[in-house]
């Protein structure tokens, strides 16, 4: 049965079809079960929802069709937004799709203070899952507007996966990301740096002194949202993993730490 699984995905162009094989038998409560997922995956559902989740930092990271999937890159903004957070810092993860970033973050940073959001109610339902048994909150809205405002001046770090994809680059994107995940969640306008310049121009006026922004862009694009942090009034660095092809960008508000 294994290697007629294999050889199915596999002529539906699944490149790593022993590994996927390995997953979904393990994860199938029967034989029914897994020929169900097998047939779905050889459909084209990416496997992230096929299985329901996807490890991210090492956590199992829950996930459902219609929120983003947690990339391996994004593990390099984690990095980056560790390396900042000290104990009991008040962390805001924006645009938190799975909550990955803010799980990653709250399980090995302990006693941080972390508030999740984001607009889409599919993906505030998934981080919920995965981020309220850390002690998260998770708020529905656009950016910023969903915070309580007791936090505007409190914020030590502030993480952002935030789209980045251009509008007319969203169809060169592989089929799995352009057909199954929100496109509210790629998209990021013309240039595809609307959401970060949202996100850079509010900052300073919810981070704390000598707090940081984090936001996740791509190498091409790295330059402008360094200009966007810039004229944002943020102390600026790039920070690049050639590996992982992780590109973030890091903005610190003047003032003492």
């Amino acid at each position: 049965m294994e290697k007629s699984i294999i050889d199915r995905l596999r002529s539906e162009g699944c490149i790593f079809a022993e590994a996927e094989t390995q997953l979904l038998i393990s994860q199938a409560d029967s034989i029914e079960d897994l020929m169900k997922m097998v047939e779905t995956r050889a459909n084209g559902v990416p496997l992230e929802y096929v299985l329901g989740f996807t490890k991210f930092c090492g956590l199992r990271i829950e996930v459902e069709r219609g929120v983003f999937v947690p990339r391996k890159r994004t593990e390099f903004l984690v990095q980056q937004a560790k390396a900042l957070t000290h104990i009991c810092d008040i962390v805001v993860d924006l645009c938190c799709g799975s909550g990955a970033v803010g799980a990653a973050l709250a399980t090995d940073l302990n006693k941080i203070v972390l508030h999740a959001v984001d607009i889409d109610p599919i993906a505030v339902k998934c981080s919920s899952r995965n981020i309220t048994n850390l002690g998260g909150l998770v708020y529905q809205g656009d950016l910023y507007n969903a915070l309580p405002h007791t936090l505007r001046g409190r914020v030590n770090i502030i993480v952002a996966n935030a789209p980045y994809v251009p509008t007319d680059a969203i169809n060169l994107l592989p089929q799995e990301a352009r057909l199954y995940e929100p496109k509210v969640a790629l998209d990021g306008g013309r240039e595809g740096l609307d959401l970060q310049r949202k996100v850079a121009e509010e900052a300073p006026q919810w981070l704390a002194s000598g707090g940081h922004l984090l936001v996740e862009t791509s190498e091409v694009q790295a330059a402008q949202t360094f200009e966007i942090f810039a004229e944002a009034g943020l102390i600026t660095k790039i920070a690049r993993n050639e590996e992982w092809d992780a590109t973030v960008v890091i903005g610190k508000k003047l003032g003492k730490e």
